[in-house]
């Protein structure tokens, strides 16, 4: 019996011995599979943001990306004979236009300032510089909030209310300019207009192409530095810039997203001549801002260039774009 017992005690106290040893050999072996892993994404990260890097900071890129995004604009709609009524995009409640068009400012917002964030902390710890280059991002915002009342106050006094006659079932289309049983209402806004379903004419100018264009060419400006700064940390060996290579790659897919989204909708919505408008008016703001007064010395208020400050080799690049 006592042999008996001891034995049971000494099986009993060495498999849970065993059991251990094999726990950390397991887990050993999933932290050196993670570790491979995460040595895989950071090697994939660093390629990928070095190619995008160099290329949104090449000389072709800052200078004639202004250029491509007009002939955009430009020559878009033309591809309106080509795409298909019976696309998912051609559905103006599709997913992509709800819950990023209606909000292309707040997110190129977010990324921007993370992304000049992470950059400035990185390359200057100095809060004073932080908050120059932050004020840009709020120049901007003040300059589509200024643009968006302004729109909508000329699109209210140059428009026209309609209400249908709805009797005659074999009139289709009620917002159709062919339409002649209409009853004028007059003092209604566009948006009331619009939202008793009624139909609104007049003169307008494309505020989502205007915000997508300037969001366009904001995010181009502030990520063409990145690869002045890769190139600077890399002489002063500096190599934990993972969180900024991420927000910097995030970047560049909203950058995207929005060339993608303007896209279609110059393909699937053709409106001339207010998409016309829309793009000229940002690009009337993008040359005002970043080819004008931010070009201006630090006494007059400006906040300065995209990395003015921070890099210290861009004061005469960012200066003979």
């Amino acid at each position: 019996m006592n042999m008996d017992v001891k034995t049971e005690k000494s099986s009993t106290g060495f498999t849970p011995e065993i059991n251990l040893e094999k726990l950390h050999k397991m887990a050993a072996e999933v932290i050196l599979l993670g570790k491979f892993l995460l040595r895989l994404l950071n090697s994939a990260l660093v390629f990928v943001t070095d190619v995008l890097a160099r290329f949104l900071g090449s000389q072709l890129v800052r200078r004639h990306f202004h250029l491509m995004l007009s002939a955009l604009v430009l020559f878009g709609p033309v591809l309106s004979f080509w795409v298909s009524k019976y696309s998912i995009f051609a559905n103006s409640n599709h997913y992509l236009y709800r819950k990023f068009l209606k909000s292309t400012w707040g997110w190129t917002c977010i990324f921007t300032a993370s992304f000049m964030l992470l950059l400035s902390l990185s390359a200057r710890h100095s809060p004073p510089l932080l908050l120059r280059h932050l004020s840009r991002i709020g120049v901007v915002g003040l300059l589509w909030w200024g643009c968006r009342r302004l729109l909508t106050l000329l699109e209210d006094a140059a428009g026209n209310c309609y209400k249908p006659m709805i009797p005659d079932q074999d009139i289709q289309g009620t917002g159709s300019p062919l339409q002649p049983l209409l009853l004028l209402h007059a003092d209604q806004t566009k948006a009331s207009c619009l939202r008793d379903g009624m139909v609104w004419r007049g003169y307008e100018v494309s505020q989502d192409v205007l915000i997508i264009c300037l969001c366009c060419l904001l995010l181009v400006e502030e990520m063409s530095v990145f690869g002045l700064y890769l190139a600077q940390a890399k002489t002063l060996q500096r190599s934990h810039d993972a969180p900024l290579r991420f927000i910097f790659l995030l970047c560049v897919v909203l950058l995207g997203v929005w060339m993608f989204l303007l896209l279609c909708l110059l393909a699937h919505f053709p409106k001339f001549p207010s998409q016309h408008l829309g793009g000229a008016l940002g690009y009337l703001g993008w040359r005002g801002l970043y080819q004008g007064w931010y070009r201006l010395r630090p006494s007059w208020g400006c906040p300065g260039l995209p990395g003015e400050g921070l890099i210290t080799t861009t004061g005469k690049d960012t200066h003979t774009q």
